[in-house]
């Protein structure tokens, strides 16, 4: 049984941060990508980084790019998501997903239907 837990998310002002944690069970080297999307009023959720744990390789969105950071504990069994420089439009649910593709290539996980493993999200809201 595959199970991912978001935690971290609350409410910020515009410029602060936060922290994401997605604890991930199981055989931790089953996932070849894992990544944070965010799903905010539109009907799509968007990839806003991921990473390839064995590698340590990180890919972002340019909505993003500068200001978050993807990374993993040594043990492969926790993945973070940084968030500094917050803006109100960053305000969305954001949730781990883990697929068992690689992030990387023509067929690689790019998109949530990539992701065949999902949590249950946390709220992310940034306002004065």
């Amino acid at each position: 049984q595959v199970q991912l837990v978001e935690s971290g998310g609350g409410s910020v002002q515009p410029g602060g941060s936060l922290n994401l944690s997605c604890v991930i069970s199981g055989n931790r080297y089953s996932f070849n990508c894992v990544g944070w999307f965010r799903h905010g009023p539109g009907p799509e959720r968007e990839a806003v980084a991921r990473i390839q744990p064995r590698s340590g390789t990180t890919f972002y969105a340019d909505s993003v790019e500068g200001r978050f950071t993807i990374s993993q504990d040594n043990a492969e069994n926790t993945v973070y998501l940084q968030m500094n420089s917050l803006r109100p439009e960053d305000t969305a649910m954001y949730y781990c997903a883990a697929a068992r593709k690689y992030c990387r290539g023509a067929y690689g996980a790019d998109t949530a239907p990539d992701f065949g493993y999902w949590g249950q999200g946390t709220q992310v809201t940034v306002s004065s």
